[in-house]
């Protein structure tokens, strides 16, 4: 699940990673921004595909819930003329912001920043010491807070199911008797222990505590539940003819696209065994093959490219479906709120 970010190092560890937008060409191919049109980026993050869409001559509205991300972003909103407008909030949000059927496309970039991972301080990388943290938007509840009170049995849930950690059991009882001691403060101090209880073998060709900081950073970010609520909230604001295209880069980021595309694009169909199976209007036809990788001359210019999966959608003239969760893999964790301060 730990996206490959070249030389055995990965996105959560905080490798030198330059700020490459993925899939660039393949984005804009199926976003098709025109002049004249108005065009959500749901994670702005450093700009990458933002930039692009102005240089089509579209108008942006970009998200972002990181207050850096947004601070970084005000001398491009300044460059623009007016044709960009940042929004501090969720990119679940959406329609705090918009009206219905109003925008011609929505891209969402789904995962870290390089620039998060970049600044110790941001807790998100145990390349680098810093706070354990983790926390996109800065506030509310921090990866030290799970680590320091989740019990066990939620903690091998969250890492076994977010970060596909194998050891997730062994791992989730090591934290709980270290705590004891004292509480965890910083990412160095996690990850040091995650190398005693799972060290790393001579085949292994991620660091042991990947997984871990994978599992932390979705759970605390809310980042599975704010894709399946942004996937509805752009169905409804998309006019007909709209645009949606989804670059993520993790298998539970990419069956919640594909179950979302599926949905909305297939029709459901009877059988000898439930004959009277009423069709569903399709709100999205799919645009071209899916899901869309990064071919090999990107991998080799942005090795980050090499877990990307792209999925698209355009949208029909058939009224938005019901945000039915139950129809999304999204896992049931332990309430995030409960292990606040």
């Amino acid at each position: 699940m730990a996206a490959d970010m070249g030389d055995g190092e990965t996105d959560v560890q905080g490798g030198p990673v330059r700020h490459i937008p993925v899939l660039l060409r393949e984005v804009l191919a199926a976003l098709a921004p025109a002049p004249g049109e108005i065009i959500v980026d749901g994670t702005f993050g450093a700009g990458g595909y933002t930039a692009a869409i102005l240089d089509a001559g579209a108008q942006v509205i970009a998200f972002d819930r990181d207050p850096d991300a947004i601070a970084a972003g005000a001398a491009m909103v300044e460059a623009s003329g007016g044709k960009l407008k940042l929004i501090h909030a969720r990119f679940s949000e959406l329609l705090d912001h918009v009206e219905e059927a109003s925008l011609d496309g929505v891209v969402l970039d789904i995962g870290v920043s390089s620039m998060q991972i970049d600044e110790a301080e941001r807790g998100f990388s145990f390349m680098r010491d810093g706070p354990l943290d983790m926390r996109m938007g800065q506030s509310g509840v921090s990866a030290a807070d799970v680590v320091n009170r989740a019990k066990p049995s939620d903690m091998t849930r969250i890492f076994g199911i977010l970060g596909e950690e194998r050891h997730s059991c062994r791992i989730a009882r090591a934290i709980e008797a270290e705590r004891q001691k004292a509480p965890f403060a910083t990412t160095r101090q996690l990850a040091g222990l995650i190398e005693k209880v799972s060290p790393r073998r001579p085949q292994d060709k991620i660091h042991p505590a990947t997984r871990v900081f994978q599992a932390l950073r979705t759970y605390v970010n809310d980042e599975l539940g704010e894709l399946a609520r942004t996937l509805f909230a752009a169905e409804r604001a998309l006019k007909p003819g709209g645009r949606l295209v989804v670059v993520s880069f993790h298998s539970l980021e990419d069956r919640i696209v594909k179950r979302f595309f599926q949905d909305r694009a297939g029709k459901a169909s009877g059988s000898r065994h439930l004959p009277m199976v009423v069709e569903k209007q399709s709100t999205f036809t799919l645009i071209g093959k899916q899901p869309v990788t990064a071919g090999d001359d990107e991998c080799a210019i942005n090795p980050r490219s090499r877990s990307a999966k792209m999925r698209a959608g355009l949208r029909t003239t058939a009224p938005a479906g019901k945000a039915d969760a139950d129809i999304l893999p999204v896992p049931n964790l332990a309430a995030l709120a409960a292990l606040g301060g």
